[in-house]
C-alpha cells in the first residue's frame, strides 16, 4: 500500500482565500492524498475577505511534504521577513517533488532564497519585486520552471493545480478534477489582466493599488537586505 501524497498550503493572516481554496480543492478531489492547512498554531486565521480558514497543523508538526505551496495576499509581505516561516519552507524544500505558489505567494518563495535562477510567475501588480530575488518574471498564468511551479494572480491557482495534478499523476486525472468542477470559465468582461483590461480601468486600479506596492516594495528591501 503506498503512502498518500502530502501537499501542504501555508495559512496566515490576511491571505487572499481563493489563492488557497481554488488549489485546495482540486488537491482534495485526488485519492489517496492528505492535504494540510499549515500554521503556526492551530487556531482559526483571518483571510483578506470575510472568511476565516483553520489550520489543520502546525510548521513543527507538519510532516516532510511532497507538495508545498505559498498563496498570496496582503499577508505576504509581513511573511517575507518572517524567520520561522522561511526556515519552516527551506527545510521542506530539501525533500519536497515541487515547490510552488500562488499569486505573490512566489515573493515569499523569493525571500526564503528559493526562487533564484528560477523563472516565476506573480500577481500582475507584483512583477516588478522578483528581480530582487534573482528570478525572472513570467507572465504565464501558470509558469513552470524544473520543480518550481508558480502561478499568476489569485484565479490562476485552479490553473496552476490542474496543472501540477497533470504532472504528478497524469492529464486525465486532471480532466476529470476539472470535469467535475465544471471549470469551464466564460467571464462576462473581458478585463481580467492588464493586456486586455479597458484603458479607464486598468488606470484606476494602478492608482487604488499604487499605495500597496510601494508598501510591499519596501518589505521586499528589507526582506532582500536580510534573507539573500
Amino acid at each position: 500500500m503506498s503512502n498518500p501524497l502530502q501537499i501542504g498550503l501555508l495559512v496566515f493572516p490576511h491571505v487572499t482565500q481563493l489563492d488557497l481554496t481554488g488549489p485546495a480543492q482540486v488537491f482534495s478531489s485526488l485519492p489517496d492524498v492528505a492535504v494540510h492547512l499549515i500554521w503556526k498554531r492551530i487556531e482559526a486565521v483571518p483571510s483578506d475577505s470575510v472568511i476565516a480558514l483553520t489550520p489543520t497543523t502546525t510548521m513543527a508538526d507538519c510532516p516532510q511534504l511532497d507538495v508545498i505551496c505559498v498563496p498570496g495576499g496582503f499577508g505576504t509581505d509581513e511573511l517575507m521577513l518572517d524567520e520561522e516561516v522561511l526556515e519552516f519552507l527551506r527545510k521542506q524544500e530539501k525533500g519536497a517533488k515541487y515547490v510552488t505558489s500562488v499569486c505573490t505567494g512566489s515573493l515569499v518563495l523569493g525571500a526564503a532564497g528559493l526562487l533564484k535562477g528560477y523563472e516565476a510567475a506573480t500577481h500582475w501588480t507584483a512583477v516588478d519585486a522578483l528581480p530582487f530575488f534573482g528570478a525572472s518574471v513570467s507572465r504565464q498564468r501558470v509558469c513552470v520552471d524544473r520543480n518550481r511551479i508558480t502561478g499568476g494572480g489569485i484565479t490562476a491557482g485552479i490553473d496552476f493545480a490542474l496543472t501540477l495534478v497533470s504532472m504528478l499523476i497524469n492529464r486525465q486525472a486532471a480532466e476529470m478534477i476539472q470535469l467535475r468542477m465544471e471549470y469551464n470559465p466564460a467571464p462576462p468582461f473581458n478585463a481580467g489582466s492588464p493586456e486586455t483590461a479597458p484603458a479607464e480601468v486598468l488606470a484606476a486600479m494602478k492608482e487604488r493599488v499604487a499605495p500597496a506596492q510601494a508598501r510591499r516594495l519596501e518589505f521586499v528591501r528589507r526582506a532582500v537586505g536580510t534573507s539573500i
